[in-house]
């Protein structure tokens, strides 16, 4: 069965290369003030600016996967990989909103056993720090911006260098308030918003990811809607078996048995075919059909059947 699917493959490869050479320069970037923070947070006594030099390492963790992920995902399939790498960048989401939960907890740990025990801190150092990371990560939020609208590895990368920007302006306000008022209780706070807020982030980007990887049927593809215009074509009596997954973010897949009410000529079956994929296509954005043709086949005629 044939599909009608035109690329501009020199423009999308120049596109890749771009969102590559992006992430990469965003890893750099997040190495260096993960450093930074993990230096300057010993020394001022700062957990905000541990929480957040971890968070940073999570991201270079999540951009390192991201970037592997965007290199994968243009290899060509083959025969004993027929989809190609086409899900490693949902796999790669995965992990990113894993992790970003993962650091929360124990993040969240930390803060509330330095409210048990608060620490002098050389707010000084903290501000500096945070300005530097907010700089940082802020040039990175803005390289990845485009790809996020569109990827979900990217929007992944991307969530996780935004949050982190919003991080290091509370870990700076923080800092204001502890040079200010020394109220170093504000440093656990803050840690335990920033630990909120990465929970808040990945549980999304976890759920779209998980719903991927398990081939759930997405949320906007109505099937009994879809079924009975199919259903309404006139040669058309039965259709059962459906599956609808979705590969990636750039394809949705249809699957279905079709009972005909006639034995009719394969050319015939192929007109039928085109214009099932013209409204799957239309209406749905589906865009990767494959139906089985059958007349009076005795099997299953459920409409979802348990494989």
């Amino acid at each position: 069965m044939g599909h009608n699917h035109s690329h501009d493959h020199s423009h999308s490869h120049i596109h890749s290369d771009l969102k590559g050479r992006n992430l990469l320069i965003s890893i750099v970037l997040n190495i260096l003030i993960t450093v930074s923070q993990v230096i300057g947070g010993l020394i001022s006594g700062s957990l905000s600016l541990l929480s957040d030099a971890l968070h940073n390492f999570s991201d270079v963790i999540s951009l390192v996967v991201s970037y592997i992920a965007n290199r994968l995902a243009k290899k060509e399939a083959s025969i004993h990989r027929t989809f190609g790498y086409k899900r490693a960048e949902i796999l790669a989401a995965f992990v990113n909103a894993s992790a970003l939960i993962v650091v929360a907890i124990l993040l969240i740990n930390a803060a509330i056993h330095r409210f048990s025990d608060p620490k002098h801190i050389q707010s000084g150092l903290v501000i500096w720090l945070s300005v530097f990371g907010i700089i940082m990560n802020g040039l990175s939020v803005l390289l990845l911006k485009k790809d996020a609208k569109s990827n979900l590895n990217m929007k992944s990368a991307y969530l996780h260098l935004l949050t982190d920007m919003m991080a290091s302006v509370a870990v700076l306000i923080g800092g204001i308030f502890m040079e200010l008022y020394q109220v170093f209780w504000v440093d656990s706070v803050l840690t335990l918003v920033i630990a909120l807020y990465l929970i808040y982030m990945g549980y999304d980007l976890l759920k779209d990811s998980t719903k991927m990887l398990m081939l759930f049927t997405p949320d906007n593809i109505p099937i009994h809607k879809i079924v009975e215009e199919v259903n309404q074509f006139e040669s058309i009596q039965n259709v059962h078996h459906v599956h609808v997954w979705q590969l990636n973010e750039r394809e949705i897949h249809f699957e279905a048995h079709i009972d005909f009410n006639e034995d009719i000529a394969i050319s015939k079956f192929d007109e039928v075919l085109h214009e099932i994929e013209a409204l799957l296509l239309e209406k749905y954005d589906i865009n990767h059909v494959n139906i089985q043709p059958e007349f009076s086949k005795d099997d299953n005629k459920d409409m979802i059947v348990q494989d």
